[in-house]
């Protein structure tokens, strides 16, 4: 075997630990969103903001317990590398935007307008990052995104316009930097102080907002603070996976999670859908497995 063809099957096997690693992810974000979920219903003062607060109070506890001393996290370049703050800033701002237009817009047109953030990433990372992706994938990108709006498109509802489309959507332009700006970090800094960034910018972003905190009981505080640890483990999954494959193959995987989320819904929570709702689904997943195969 010659050099080119070892260097192709190492970055096909470093790929396909992307794929699981961002499976992976989807899978906890997917936890995390259903638990959140069953405790707004139960405990209607634990909202976005509170979960946000707790998001980011877990995810600086887990850093550092588990990274700290030597392991990888470097506090001090939270607040000496100017990309690592652009990505804690822009993170928890595209969060807040995400929560906002999820309450003012409902959570299936704020999940589509949410998700064209893939096709900004790929497109900043061409830009930026000089990553390439083929003609083929790129269509089949657009044809998933396609699928989700078929799949959330909530009886026509997704077609009016409002203020909050365009907030949703200046979110989405941010998520996209920041996938791009963890790939760009990817040889600078750890997984650990790379989430991080963003959870000490989400704690404090959302500490004004986290005065329902005592009105909680102590099984809500709980309850957040499980969906804070299964967050956090998604978040770094995540990080590492944007290491080590393209922005583009990324962005396609966790399109899926809309639909992870959804299945948790019918399974948990008695939510049915209609048989054009299955179809974008089927189209989404179908996408993204073309995606994920493309060179």
């Amino acid at each position: 075997m010659n050099s080119e063809t070892e260097t192709q099957a190492t970055d096909a096997a470093f790929q396909r630990h992307g794929v699981w690693l961002m499976l992976g992810s989807v899978l906890l974000f997917t936890a995390n969103t259903l638990i959140i979920r069953a405790l707004s219903i139960h405990f209607p003062a634990a909202d976005g903001w509170l979960a946000t607060w707790f998001r980011g109070l877990t995810g600086m506890l887990v850093v550092w317990a588990f990274f700290s001393g030597g392991r990888g996290f470097r506090m001090g370049n939270l607040f000496s590398n100017p990309l690592l703050m652009a990505r804690g800033v822009l993170g928890a701002l595209t969060i807040a935007a995400f929560y906002i237009t999820v309450v003012k817009l409902g959570p299936s047109r704020a999940v589509v307008l949410n998700l064209t953030y893939p096709m900004f990433g790929t497109i900043i990372a061409a830009v930026w990052l000089k990553e390439r992706m083929s003609r083929a994938a790129g269509l089949w990108m657009v044809a998933g995104f396609a699928g989700l709006v078929l799949f959330l498109s909530d009886a026509g509802g997704l077609w009016r316009v409002s203020f909050y489309d365009g907030l949703a959507l200046v979110g989405a332009f941010g998520a996209g930097w920041v996938v791009v700006l963890i790939r760009r970090l990817k040889d600078d800094e750890h997984p650990s102080t790379i989430y991080a960034s963003q959870a000490l910018c989400s704690l404090a972003l959302a500490a004004p907002m986290a005065g329902g905190l005592a009105e909680l009981p102590p099984l809500a505080w709980a309850g957040l603070a499980v969906a804070g640890v299964i967050v956090a483990g998604g978040q770094l999954v995540m990080t590492r996976a944007y290491q080590i494959m393209p922005v583009g193959k990324g962005s396609a995987t966790q399109m899926t999670l809309p639909l992870a989320t959804s299945l948790g819904g019918y399974l948990l929570f008695g939510e049915s859908f209609e048989p054009l709702e299955i179809l974008g689904a089927l189209v989404t997943l179908f996408a993204t497995w073309r995606v994920l195969v493309s060179r």
